[in-house]
């Protein structure tokens, strides 16, 4: 094994990264929330709940594979590390192979998906129509969706961050322009809506092959040996499967979370819909030194650095730290105020503001939660991210069973104990690992 080789870590590395990720996390959501405002321009109820449905949708399943990005960025970020520059260009390529497979199950099975997905969602017929018309079409950009994952991981793994944004914010203009013209336009409806998604992924991707092209030593051709390694492959695989599982628990609870609002009554899942605005927010940014953890850490990983793995983590999580005080500062200042811009409900703004507290402390544990993530990753301790998220699914079920007497506000508190779990446990698992990894050095 090579020596070990220190890197020194101050802030400007941090935010070298956590900045454009920050913002490209706050661009993400914008395909959806532009088609919605599109259509909700045609004023039918029917194609604005359509959009909203299959948005959801298509949030919720591009999310379960995120572990694309988050896989590839840790492996680029180890073979940077490690020095190996012509394996960084052997994940690339490797990533693409599995994204493109993935997204072509997803076109092959979508009838069977839709009809799967929509008989759960329980919408009208008129709405469900509307939502499948959308899914059918915007289905198609699986492919070019998850190889974006795929580039924006494999770029914020080289510590290319600035691209990256450059990258997410294309996307996102060429598909509000191409939404406003279809739809507003050319009056194509919520069908316009989902080509201009597909339209802007598809750019987007061959944008990003081309950036990529300029970054990777050797260029695209890798022999078939190099590119099918077992051993590595079989790795890919582990902490693929192990990232997809924790995914699927994290997207568990949120989804459990918003049906528990709903059944609340229309008042309440009014203000928790407003509320969930401010977790948006604060998580996004949190994600974003989660970015850098992955990064800084995976190439200290990689680097058999233990020095730059320790000052990586404790500079995330004290920079993390500082965030969330004055996110929740400014949430207890700003928030009432914030409330009454967001609906013009008596009744919604006094459930949100009743609530309020339980946002102003929900970023203090999100620090670590999201902080230790990024770190675990960084590290591809994936088994162990599964095991203890499954855990924390676990506290967070125990805990709305112990305090749904106190309804919202027992399920409120219930994702604050979830909150707490995640970091806690893997803030407690952290020396062991820490230790196991960097004495076999």
């Amino acid at each position: 094994m090579h020596a070990p080789v220190h890197h020194r870590v101050g802030s400007r590395q941090v935010f070298a990264i956590a900045g454009p990720a920050m913002v490209a996390n706050l661009t993400t959501p914008l395909i959806g929330v532009v088609s919605t405002t599109a259509i909700g321009r045609l004023d039918d109820a029917a194609l604005l709940g359509g959009v909203a449905m299959a948005s959801v949708i298509f949030d919720c399943l591009f999310w379960l594979f995120g572990f694309l990005r988050m896989s590839t960025l840790a492996f680029t970020a180890q073979a940077l590390g490690a020095g190996e520059t012509r394996e960084q260009t052997v994940i690339l390529v490797r990533g693409f192979i599995v994204a493109g497979l993935i997204g072509a199950a997803l076109i092959v099975l979508q009838l069977p998906l839709a009809g799967a997905l929509f008989d759960l969602m329980g919408g009208s017929d008129g709405v469900t129509r509307a939502a499948k018309t959308y899914f059918m079409i915007r289905i198609w950009s699986s492919p070019f969706a998850f190889a974006n994952y795929v580039i924006l991981g494999w770029l914020v793994g080289q510590a290319r961050a600035n691209p990256a944004l450059a990258l997410q914010v294309v996307i996102n203009l060429v598909n509000m322009v191409a939404t406003i013209l279809l739809v507003l336009v050319y009056d194509t409806g919520i069908a316009g809506a989902a080509i201009a998604a597909l339209l802007s992924e598809t750019i987007g991707f061959m944008l990003g092959v081309i950036v990529c092209r300029r970054h990777a030593v050797g260029g695209f051709a890798i022999p078939r040996a190099t590119l099918f390694d077992r051993d590595k492959l079989m790795r890919l695989l582990a902490v693929n499967t192990d990232i997809l599982i924790r995914t699927a628990a994290l997207i568990a609870v949120f989804l459990f979370f918003t049906a528990k609002g709903a059944r609340a009554g229309d008042v309440t899942l009014a203000a928790n819909s407003v509320l969930n605005n401010f977790l948006l927010v604060s998580a996004f940014f949190l994600d974003g030194l989660a970015n850098a953890a992955q990064q800084l850490c995976g190439r200290a990983f990689g680097g058999r650095d233990a020095k730059g793995f320790a000052d990586s983590t404790r500079l995330v999580l004290l920079w993390g730290l500082g965030f969330a005080i004055v996110v929740a500062v400014l949430f207890a200042a700003f928030g009432p105020a914030i409330i009454n811009v967001m609906t013009a409900s008596e009744d919604v703004r006094h459930a949100a503001r009743e609530f309020l507290p339980f946002i102003v402390l929900a970023p203090l544990p999100g620090v670590f939660a999201f902080g230790f993530d990024g770190i675990y990753v960084g590290a591809t301790w994936a088994r162990e991210m599964r095991n203890l998220m499954l855990l924390s699914l676990a506290i967070f079920f125990a805990a709305w069973l112990a305090l749904q007497s106190f309804g919202n506000a027992g399920l409120w508190s219930a994702l604050i104990a979830f909150y707490v779990a995640r970091g806690g446990l893997q803030g407690a698992r952290y020396p062991a690992l820490y230790r196991a990894t960097f004495t076999k050095s």
